[in-house]
């Protein structure tokens, strides 16, 4: 056992001190300092054995705390009225549920376990249970220093704080042994990774049932949360023996790591997702345009990509409208509760910061246009002309605006028919800001990562992102809007800030892409 988790962690650490390197090579400052020789040099594979050391004690807490701060305490703060105790525990055992059959540990398909079972041929039973009973220990240690702090800070007794971490881990075991009893039954594998429309319809279900009820005055009482959590335990110990006792886990595996055989090989994982987004491109030959030049390859591209742009646009701008019409109808039976709200309507608008950060779709729009499009147009030297480039730039931030607009006009408009039936503001200026700075925010989201792509351009042939650089943007953009959650200002002031400050950068960023994306725009190695 101690020598396949010592192999198992020299594999993990050997490809994530690779990529740390690889990554550190993407940075255009570093680039000309690091040595030809980069992977041979000791004194960077030190710093970088470090770095992953770092990561690997950090992955432990980091989530866990950014999962307690936005879904469990930062939504939980909505429900001032409700015991806090209740809505704690009633918001994170509906959360756990998800997790055990979304978030397994068992069932998630890594290029670690490909190199230890396929292709090293080490015992899969053994590398499984050792990797596996390692997560769990690493989920209850991570969730431990969380449950005390918010928990007892929520009025949750200390001895009920010290035992939930051990009902996590048990509901995750449960849910494992669950699914082991299944494929012992019908021989089908899981994968967490590709998750069937009915476990994602059961995600939605467990979501409305987290947050829905305390919006109209309703949580599980905190004995009945208590009593449920404390029966994973026992739960889990079932579970802990079906693991333990299982014995075709090179079979699961197997399976379960199928279609990882074509991801080492960047040919065939290039026209493995050339496959899955050709089903979603329109072949109608009947789609054309009367417009001419960037404007008629455009409108091609759109009306061809419909489904990959629009689509999931068009799916949480509903659960954006039905979330609204939820708060309009909790005010109506409630009407005790408008104070509260009218109250962090008005000063939470930096709080949409992250929202909108989270349902903007400029990656999935970046991605669509690289790999149906500018890798193979990027051959040729007159599509990267700065005029055709700013042109083109232009074109795309207008159609990346229109899809990422419709949530952001049903979160604006739904705030501002909140903030009316809660009793309003005295400056109805405040109405028209809280809609305009949603959309500012919006447009920020559009010009930022279409920015990013033309300046940094990360994809190579496969669609993998392989620029440090832009992975190093993309972390400090999360970083800010998370730090703006915290932050609560008036909306008349935030939100001429918000304006302002979208003006401000997509002057700054037109002006840059014109300069230097005909030397960054290009196809990466």
């Amino acid at each position: 056992m101690n020598k396949t988790l010592r192999i198992s962690f020299s594999l993990k650490n050997t490809y994530r001190v690779n990529g740390i390197l690889f990554s550190l090579k993407q940075i255009p400052l570093l680039k000309r300092l690091l040595p030809e020789t980069l992977y041979q040099a000791r004194g960077l594979k030190i710093f970088a054995n470090i770095l992953s050391a770092l990561w690997e004690f950090v992955s432990v807490f980091l989530g866990k705390f950014l999962y307690f701060v936005t879904m469990v305490c930062g939504i939980g703060i909505l429900y001032q009225a409700l015991p806090k105790n209740a809505v704690f525990l009633h918001i994170l055992l509906f959360l756990t549920v998800i997790g055990s059959f979304a978030n397994t540990h068992l069932f998630n398909p890594t290029k670690d376990k490909y190199y230890a079972m396929i292709l090293m041929r080490m015992d899969a039973r053994e590398y499984t249970l050792v990797n596996y009973i390692y997560s769990i220990l690493k989920v209850a240690l991570g969730f431990l220093p969380f449950t005390i702090l918010f928990g007892m800070d929520r009025g949750v007794p200390l001895w009920v704080c010290l035992l939930l971490p051990l009902c996590v881990a048990g509901m995750k075991l449960f849910a494992a042994a669950v699914t082991l009893w299944d494929y012992e039954k019908r021989g089908f594998g899981y994968n967490e990774n590709k998750l069937s429309k009915y476990a994602w319809g059961c995600i939605a279900l467990l979501l409305a049932a987290a947050y829905a009820p305390p919006a109209f005055g309703f949580v599980v009482p905190e004995m009945g949360s208590m009593i449920l959590f404390f029966l994973c335990i026992p739960l889990g110990a079932m579970g802990l023996i079906k693991v333990l006792t299982f014995r075709d886990y090179y079979a699961i595996n197997k399976e379960l790591l199928a279609g990882l055989t074509s991801q080492m090989d960047s040919t065939a994982q290039t026209q493995l997702v050339k496959q899955v987004n050709e089903k979603k491109i329109s072949a109608d030959p009947s789609i054309t345009s009367s417009r001419k030049g960037f404007e008629y390859l455009n409108e091609l591209f759109i009306k061809r990509h419909k489904k990959i742009l629009w689509n999931s646009t068009k799916k949480i701008s509903c659960v954006c409208a039905f979330l609204v019409v939820a708060v309009l109808a909790g005010v109506y039976l409630l009407p005790e509760e408008k104070g509260d709200i009218n109250k962090i309507v008005m000063t939470w608008l930096p709080y949409f910061v992250f929202i909108m950060y989270a349902i903007n779709r400029g990656t999935n729009f970046t991605q669509a246009l690289f790999m149906n499009c500018d890798h193979s147009l990027l051959t040729y030297s007159f599509y990267k002309q700065p005029r055709f480039i700013l042109r083109l730039f232009q074109i795309r931030l207008r159609e990346m605006m229109k899809i990422n607009a419709v949530p952001a006009l049903v979160i604006g408009g739904g705030l501002a028919l909140i903030l009316f039936a809660t009793g309003g503001t005295d400056n109805p200026l405040n109405y028209v800001v809280l809609i305009v700075s949603i959309l500012c925010m919006s447009l920020f989201f559009s010009i930022h990562y279409l920015t990013i792509y033309y300046l940094l351009q990360p994809y190579n042939a496969g669609t993998e992102l392989k620029s440090g650089t832009y992975r190093i943007v993309l972390s400090v953009t999360y970083v800010v809007c998370f730090a703006l959650m915290q932050l609560r200002m008036p909306i008349l002031l935030f939100g001429m800030m918000t304006i302002a400050f979208c003006i401000l950068y997509s002057v700054v960023a037109s002006v840059l892409v014109y300069r230097l994306a005909p030397k960054t725009f290009r196809l990466r190695a």
